[in-house]
């Protein structure tokens, strides 16, 4: 590779991460408050959501031994 296009890769990126610092600049970060709602409500979520699953699975599982009873023997 000769001098030139490496002098100009060198620019591009350069140019790609100020463009990025800029950008972060612009940014509106949530407040800490925002943060720790945000947190707690995914917790819940994920931890509802397991729940359900969990329950679901419990029921289709009750069901399905009533229809296709496992024999031993």
């Amino acid at each position: 590779m000769n001098e030139q296009k490496k002098t100009a890769q060198r620019l591009v990126g350069q140019d790609f991460v100020r463009g990025v610092i800029a950008e972060l600049r612009r940014v509106t970060w949530p407040t800490r408050e925002e943060w720790i709602s945000a947190t707690i409500l995914t917790i819940g979520l994920v931890v509802g959501i397991g729940l359900f699953t969990f329950l679901l699975d419990q029921l289709f599982g009750w069901l399905f031994s009533l229809i296709h009873p496992i024999t031993t023997g």
